[in-house]
């Protein structure tokens, strides 16, 4: 139940958001039971427990390594893709020979939308659509 509660709500949720979409249709559901079913589902490898800078954990389904970037202002979430950790990770290995064991990056920042939009808050975290953007070079 824990794991289709995530599925619904989409992933980057807390326990107590999980806990709030469960007691929608099982209003006794205890909390602790959440709990407990959070950390087998994390330690089996069916969920993964993202540390998105301050504030609670959030949990979403596992599916690879996850590196994030996450809006101060919003919360809003985006899914580092893994080529670009794979090159720091050979960058660390060939220039200094580093050689990483785990990896885990997390940029804090300010999304498109917030920047454009000061004082907009999300009521909760969301995934932030992946778009790049052309960038202007430094010399024109």
């Amino acid at each position: 139940m824990v794991y289709n509660a995530i599925v619904r709500l989409g992933g980057h949720c807390t326990a107590d958001e999980i806990a709030t979409e469960l007691h929608k249709t099982k209003p006794g559901f205890p909390r602790s039971t959440v709990y407990r079913a959070l950390e087998a589902l994390t330690a089996s490898g069916s969920v993964y427990a993202a540390h998105l800078g301050e504030g609670p954990t959030h949990y979403e389904l596992a599916s690879g390594d996850h590196h994030h970037a996450v809006c101060q202002v919003c919360g809003g979430v985006l899914h580092i893709q893994g080529e670009l950790v794979n090159s720091l990770e050979s960058h660390l290995e060939d220039l200094h020979r580093f050689r990483p064991v785990r990896t885990e990056v997390l940029v804090v920042g300010v999304c498109d939308a917030c920047s454009r939009t000061p004082g907009h808050k999300a009521a909760r975290r969301h995934t932030l659509e992946h778009v790049h953007h052309g960038r202007t070079s430094p010399d024109s």
